[in-house]
């Protein structure tokens, strides 16, 4: 279990909601989860990425568009995609914080006494043309407070 799911799951504890985990290890368990959902299907879908849900990220865009699930992801890009909305770090900032470690590790430094570096900034990107497509109106509060509006 994720860092990252965890913190899902006390914020789902907060707000009053159930959390279905789905975790994909491999390819054909992305078949098992969209069973699961199909089967049971949830009011929303949050996709904590890694190396393998990159990877299928399309069959997920493509599965929560069919379904009409509001579908909410970690990178823009993926809501450039096609994706609904993000909330989460830039990717390029994350390369250039990892790009610098690397240049301090040749350097010399121990990768143990290097600090841990959160992203300074995060970004909210909202695709208009996917929420119309599943019937949903963002409220303009919520637009206004967009870094991103894709129309």
């Amino acid at each position: 279990m994720t860092l990252r799911y965890r913190e899902v799951e006390k914020a789902a504890h907060v707000l009053r909601v159930t959390v279905q985990p789905l975790g994909v290890r491999e390819p054909n368990d992305f078949d098992t989860a969209f069973s699961a959902m199909t089967a049971n299907r949830p009011d929303g879908l949050f996709l904590v990425t890694d190396a393998l849900t990159a990877l299928n990220r399309k069959r997920v865009i493509e599965f929560a568009h069919v379904h009409r699930i509001p579908a909410m992801y970690e990178y823009g890009s993926l809501v450039q995609e096609g994706g609904l909305m993000s909330y989460g770090a830039n990717q390029d900032d994350n390369y250039r914080v990892a790009a610098s470690y690397v240049d301090r590790i040749f350097k010399g430094a121990a990768p143990r006494l290097l600090p841990v570096e959160r992203p300074s900034r995060y970004y909210l990107t909202i695709n208009l043309k996917t929420a119309k497509e599943l019937g949903l109106t963002i409220p303009p509060s919520l637009l206004l407070r967009a870094d991103q509006v894709i129309e």
